[in-house]
């Protein structure tokens, strides 16, 4: 075979095998059987082989050509990727349209508002860059502003196209996910190996696409919905309906079952009709994304710190299980508030294994009346943190104990109690209990006066709650702050233990002769860490001010202050 020859051949099977992962893996209309797919691509892999120079970016045989990573490369992305505030019911999303109303009413808008409203995938956020219809990039979320280049683990995905119909430089975003049937394959031969099995399909698919490996990406068959443009090089369509068909005619596979609803009536209709049908489907779904349709009022709205305000995600009412409270336990936070958490016996809720939840405070605990030994029905807010929500009281056996909140820091010994609140002339208590040794603010020195404690007698180890401390530097270098990678809680606790580590300050002192004699450290895993730390001196105002772990600083009021000044 001539080297045009071999060219062409190579081309037309490029575009014949590219036309049969399109019909099975977007459409779900399989034209072939599998043994003639990889007859050809065997065809496809030798004459590129032969011929290494005909090799090119968008061939079917670059999908799993990646050698495995020693580590995920950090990327920034363009445009920050935003999370979706929730609604759990028709009063809330009613609540999120009225202040959308007012916001545009200000602006002297006076316009109707119709709705996309697009199933919300359980899956994990990917985002997708292309430059002349290309794919160059794929990426995770990250903490939005950061993710992972996870390229090599994305061309795994058969259902994303290495090449659009159009010659067009954008990026898209969308959802990475599993079908519930693999996920069963997964786990049945992972019980015969004796391994421990996957909670659920969302997870797997997290786990897969964070894989070093693309190989092991490739073997859990992971499938694709792409539901947004984030830029593109020319006009954006004019609605969100619009978007959706014009990714599915560049060749994305998007989700067909959105729907226009003209007004909020329409959305809870649809809302409804999926609450019996979401455990039906061969995915795993948590409720509708509801978008306002039109992009110039997008436009208009914008964006809080974190969210855009033109869409919410409208979620379906979690799932409920019974339990134990076997204890209560107190957790000592960087603000220095105490949280109680019971200490559940293990129960399977919306797809993983629940052993502890959150109490809140001390109101929470009177108000519930929970016990230790009581029977409680849990749910996860979010379908993520688990929460008590009541009490099964005719099951009590007259063995329960009540919960008193401690009278001095578990950590520190110090002496807790609750805050006072100015509002106005007037002062309340605030809901949760304090360490006095937090060392939040200037009001210790007042508060140790409060409470007839002298500073001059302390003894030493009250000089710093090591707990308020330990969350403070945790705090520091997470996903949200420094995102210090390596420096997880054992390592913090560790570092601490050592004395090397007292404040976040102390991080940035750190040499690689500090780390190497400590357990969990080798020379390789000591020179990583130094390089996280170093690369961690670069950072957004926004991030630094959220960082800091100012009470009352989340996220948003961190964009907020970092915008203005």
């Amino acid at each position: 075979m001539t080297e045009q020859e071999a060219q062409k051949r190579i081309e037309k099977l490029r575009k014949e095998i590219d036309r049969f992962r399109y019909e099975y893996h977007v459409l779900d209309k399989p034209e072939v059987s599998d043994d003639v797919y990889d007859s050809l691509m065997r065809e496809l892999r030798g004459l590129e082989e032969e011929r290494p120079e005909l090799k090119s970016l968008d061939s079917p045989s670059q999908r799993i050509g990646g050698e495995p990573l020693e580590k995920f490369e950090k990327v920034r992305h363009k445009h920050r990727q935003w999370s979706l505030d929730d609604a759990f019911s028709f009063e809330e999303a009613k609540a999120w349209e009225e202040r959308v109303l007012k916001m545009l009413e200000k602006r002297g808008i006076k316009e109707g508002l119709e709705y996309c409203c697009e199933i919300k995938i359980d899956g994990l956020k990917i985002i997708l860059a292309y430059e002349n219809g290309l794919f160059v990039r794929g990426a995770t979320r990250g903490d939005g502003a950061v993710g992972e280049d996870v390229t090599e683990q994305i061309k795994t995905i058969q259902s994303v196209p290495l090449r659009l119909t159009k010659d067009v430089d954008l990026t898209v975003v969308g959802e990475g996910w599993m079908r519930k049937k693999d996920l069963d394959e997964i786990n049945r031969e992972r019980k015969k190996n004796g391994e421990p099995l996957f909670a659920n399909s969302r997870n797997v698919a997290a786990g897969s696409i964070r894989q070093l490996d693309p190989k092991i990406t490739a073997s859990r068959k992971l499938n694709s919905y792409i539901y947004d443009l984030d830029e593109i090089a020319g006009e954006f369509p004019e609605t969100q309906i619009e978007e959706l068909e014009f990714l599915e005619k560049l060749g994305f596979k998007v989700n067909k079952n959105y729907r226009l609803c003209r007004n909020l009536g329409e959305v809870e209709d649809l809302f409804q009709s999926w609450t019996p049908k979401r455990n039906k489907q061969e995915y795993g779904i948590d409720g509708l994304v509801i978008k306002i349709n039109s992009k110039k009022l997008q436009d208009v709205l914008g964006y809080t710190g974190k969210s855009p305000r033109w869409a919410i995600a409208y979620k379906f009412i979690p799932e409920k299980v019974t339990t134990v409270v076997e204890d209560i336990k107190v957790q000592v936070g960087r603000t220095g508030a105490l949280t109680p958490v019971a200490h559940l016996k293990p129960v399977a809720v919306a797809g993983s294994t629940v052993s502890r939840a959150t109490l809140h405070n001390e109101d929470e605990i009177n108000r519930l009346d929970i016990r230790i030994g009581d029977t409680v029905v849990i749910h996860k807010a979010g379908d993520v943190i688990p929460e008590v929500i009541e009490v099964l009281k005719n099951l009590r056996t007259g063995k329960e104990k009540k919960f008193q909140m401690p009278a001095h820091c578990p950590i520190c010994g110090s002496l807790v109690r609750r805050e006072e609140i100015k509002i106005g002339k007037r002062g309340e208590e605030s809901a949760a209990h304090y360490c006095l040794n937090s060392g939040q603010d200037a009001r210790y020195i007042e508060r140790a006066a409060r409470y007839k404690q002298s500073l001059s007698e302390r003894p030493a180890h009250y000089k710093k709650c090591f707990a308020v401390e330990r969350e403070k530097i945790i705090h520091f270098v997470s996903k949200k702050g420094f995102d210090i990678e390596g420096l997880g809680d054992k390592i913090v606790e560790q570092l601490m233990n050592e004395g090397l580590v007292s404040s976040s300050a102390d991080i940035f002192e750190l040499t690689k002769g500090d780390l190497e004699p400590m357990e969990r450290f080798a020379e390789k895993s000591a020179e990583n860490l130094m390089e996280a730390i170093e690369k961690a001196k670069r950072i957004s105002l926004a991030k630094f001010l959220f960082a800091l772990g100012i009470r009352h600083v989340g996220e948003e009021t961190a964009e907020l202050l970092a915008r203005n000044f």
